[in-house]
């Protein structure tokens, strides 16, 4: 049997909230050769339940269960059980546009060299249906991502943002399945380390929610995941410059994510006590983000919210 072109693959925990919606803006892509691998991570509501819904309503649908091992574990156990030579991610509460498959196929095929592919992303509220209210976006750099364009701040962002091919994720091997913050900017930095090929499409073509509690507003843990991946490198003066930049980036994410408007001063200061030059080195980011931090207090939760990405 003829593989598929692309297979999507999506770890589950406890997310019957959004999970069809998630899978609906998979199967209505303009792209439709594709298997679609759903890996339940021990789900305690009724996430395994919808996801067997689902593969009953489409043939392309794979349901796969297992305790709960961490979404590292379950994004390894989804590429294992899938065979396209195309591997796309995305996270269970998150969106595509109808034509994220077909621009990321259409940009490997123009250029085999690109063993990564990666797009702009719109920030929406978590309640948001779609990105028509989107509060901003996310840029990409021109040329290919280097070692310390991730450590530092990551373009990428997310892992629905991304798509590899088999014969790269193969290669660089598995996500890190002791690391449970940082496991995808991880993969990404090992993968820049040894010459692969990551670039970015200039388009929206993701949608990710903004989460108000859970992984992705623990500050300080995701420093401590940066700490973790930043270790494994032995390049002190970028490591210092990259690490200012990257407590950038949590004051930016302090603001938009509704956290303590402190918690935006605090990593402000850490990022410039780091290394001033890297953390203002850019001016939109660096003098804004700094100011912004500073009347936090004073500005409205919509405003922040629109601001920073």
């Amino acid at each position: 049997m003829t593989p598929p072109a692309v297979s999507v693959i999506i770890p589950v925990h406890n997310a019957a909230r959004t999970l069809v919606a998630t899978v609906q803006s998979v199967l209505a892509q303009s792209f439709a050769d594709f298997e679609l691998v759903l890996i339940d991570d021990g789900s305690t509501d009724d996430s395994l339940p919808v996801m067997l819904d689902l593969a009953m309503a489409d043939a392309r649908i794979h349901v796969l269960a297992q305790s709960n091992k961490g979404v590292a574990a379950t994004r390894n156990l989804g590429v294992k059980s899938s065979s396209a030579p195309l591997i796309a991610f995305l996270d269970a509460d998150d969106l595509w546009h109808a034509d994220k498959l077909a621009r990321h196929v259409a940009y490997h095929k123009a250029d085999a060299d690109v063993d990564v592919s990666y797009a702009r992303i719109a920030f929406i509220d978590p309640a948001a249906a779609d990105a028509r209210g989107a509060l901003t976006t996310s840029s990409i750099e021109r040329g290919g991502l280097t070692l310390q364009q991730i450590l530092a701040e990551n373009p990428v962002c997310t892992m629905s943002n991304m798509v590899v091919t088999r014969a790269c994720f193969d290669l660089v091997g598995p996500f890190l399945a002791n690391m449970s913050f940082a496991e995808d900017q991880e993969w990404l930095a090992r993968a820049a380390d040894r010459g692969f090929v990551i670039e970015g499409l200039d388009a929206v073509l993701v949608d990710y929610r903004l989460s108000h509690d859970g992984l992705s507003v623990n500050l300080e843990r995701m420093h401590e995941g940066w700490q973790h991946l930043a270790s494994l490198y032995r390049l002190p003066a970028e490591l210092h410059a990259a690490e200012a930049v990257y407590c950038r980036y949590l004051a930016r994410r302090a603001l938009r994510s509704g956290a303590p408007t402190a918690q935006a001063r605090n990593w402000a200061w850490r990022g410039l006590k780091l290394d001033a030059d890297a953390f203002l080195s850019d001016a939109r980011r660096g003098w804004m983000t700094l100011l912004s931090a500073l009347i936090a207090p004073l500005l409205p939760r919509a405003a922040r919210l629109r601001v920073f990405a």
